[in-house]
């Protein structure tokens, strides 16, 4: 018979099953009467008069709460007695999980590694809040970034079946890329799931043997690329079709296309900011409204899906030889500017700039090596299109003055506080991912991603600025500003008198 410290390990390994038998057992029953509540409601709905029975009160385990009832007329808002006809009712039970605690009763999140060059001992990302995964979460917030709030809303109008899992058939990646040595380094990948293409494949056994939900945060696919000036440069001579990555007259491109979601792995993010995990925990949680209090209360769980835009890498050419040192690599890193990019607005250079990157990364595929832009969304400088509307009411601030060069940043830290928010520490991830570990031609003027990149180990051996002959005449008050703040140019640097003689268009 065991005695002594067996004994008691035997013991709490007893107590242990027995909650965990008690916790299925209560959540047996919760779901019974979830089932209960949906048919009572179906019944009072065929009532002639339409009379909703009483709420029934669902069994409660720690960690849980009843939603709260309707406010009454006492509390200044009248409750009517049944919704309209026309509103769909709740699919949801009266239980809200509002947040979750370590070696709380049941919660039994999946083990994870972070930089295990194993995928299967680093463990997959789960984060799903369904009923089959919410225990075994290992991760914090959503899927789908800033679209995770229309899941909810399909979900809310029962547009979508809350119970609905994805079939993957036939969703492998288009083409194979990795793994790399930086997969499995827990300082080169910090702000994205490395395995994250390959989750239904990796964890099969898992999702069908215990119904995890588990989904892929990456995706890979072919596709052809079409846009106007394309057209204009085989005309011109800069682009010529070769019938494999330029593929006509019209300047359409054969691209292999990369979509990620953002997964931050906290403590990494943290060190990265040179910041503390507690401190970036409570930041990220005091400034999304309170949205992910297990931020706050699940200092276990390292993972965490923010609620913001990820990336797409486009690469012209062999993907294969991204990663190859032998070959020449041409690099765009672009961030989202919708007003440039899609609308062609002519106050910026961003879209000029993302065509010279599309056509000199075609170029290099061209030559034998590999051309990649990769597109960020991180809209007006990550301060949003409506700060920049501000900046656009800075842009409208700017128009409505002299629109001088020497004002550009400090018109938009009068609106935002801050130059700029996209903060390029957690960018070169991405190229980590990709096994780029040189870049021959970095298609970018920015300071900021130079030094990032360089900062995590990778040269870049040329840098190559935006030709004069590129650069809209509304936008030299953007970019002689950029110029004067640190970007790079082999060209003039203004001083600060002569900023302020650069000026944009006025309104009429």
């Amino acid at each position: 018979m065991a005695t002594g410290l067996e004994g008691v390990q035997d013991a709490l390994l007893a107590i242990a099953q027995g909650q965990t038998k008690l916790i299925s057992a209560v959540e047996s029953i919760s779901q019974r009467v979830s089932s209960l509540e949906k048919t009572r409601e179906t019944e009072a709905s065929s009532k002639p008069n339409g009379e909703a029975p009483s709420p029934v009160t669902t069994p409660l385990v720690s960690g849980y709460v009843q939603t709260p009832p309707l406010l009454q007329a006492d509390a200044g808002v009248v409750s009517p007695s049944s919704p309209p006809a026309d509103v769909t009712k709740s699919n949801f039970s009266n239980r809200v999980v509002l947040t979750t605690y370590p070696k709380q009763i049941g919660i039994n999140p999946l083990p994870m590694e972070w930089g295990a060059a194993d995928p299967v001992k680093r463990g997959p990302v789960a984060v799903i809040r369904s009923s089959s995964t919410i225990r075994r979460r290992n991760a914090i917030g959503a899927h789908g970034g800033s679209y995770s709030v229309y899941y909810a809303l399909a979900l809310a109008s029962k547009e979508l079946d809350p119970d609905h899992k994805p079939d993957f058939t036939n969703t492998e990646p288009a083409v194979n890329i990795g793994p790399f040595p930086q997969w499995g380094d827990p300082k080169k990948i910090v702000a994205m799931d490395p395995w994250g293409h390959q989750v239904p494949w990796i964890f099969k056994d898992l999702m069908d043997k215990e119904g995890v939900d588990l989904r892929p945060t990456i995706a890979i696919t072919k596709a052809h690329m079409k846009l106007p000036e394309l057209e204009e440069s085989v005309k011109s001579g800069r682009l010529v079709p070769d019938g494999k990555i330029c593929l006509n007259s019209t300047g359409e491109l054969a691209v292999t296309k990369f979509a990620v979601e953002p997964v931050w792995y906290l403590p990494g993010v943290a060190e990265r900011f040179g910041i503390d995990e507690g401190t970036l925990r409570r930041s990220l949680f005091e400034h999304t409204g309170g949205m992910y209090p297990e931020l706050i209360t699940r200092s276990d769980i390292k993972v965490f899906l923010p609620p913001i835009g990820g990336l797409t890498v486009y690469c012209f050419g062999d993907p294969a030889k991204m990663s190859d040192p032998s070959k020449k690599l041409a690099l765009r890193i672009h961030d989202e500017c919708n007003g440039s990019d899609v609308f062609c607005s002519d106050i910026c250079t961003c879209r000029p700039y993302l065509i010279f990157g599309i056509e000199e990364a075609v170029k290099e595929a061209q030559n034998g090596g590999s051309g990649v832009v990769i597109y960020f969304r991180k809209e007006g400088r990550a301060l949003g299109e409506v700060t920049k509307y501000r900046m656009l009411i800075v842009y409208n601030a700017r128009k409505r003055g002299a629109d001088l060069a020497s004002d550009y940043f400090k018109r938009t830290e009068n609106i935002a506080g801050v130059k700029d928010m996209r903060f390029q520490a957690l960018m070169p991830d991405i190229l980590h991912w990709l096994g780029i570990t040189k870049i021959d031609r970095m298609l970018s003027m920015s300071n900021m991603k130079h030094d990032a990149i360089v900062g995590q180990g990778i040269p870049i051996l040329e840098r190559v600025e935006l030709p004069e002959s590129w650069i809209p005449a509304d936008s030299r008050v953007e970019i002689d500003a950029k110029i004067n703040a640190g970007y790079f140019t082999t060209g003039h640097r203004m001083t600060e008198e002569e900023l302020k003689a650069v000026q944009g268009r006025i309104w009429e």
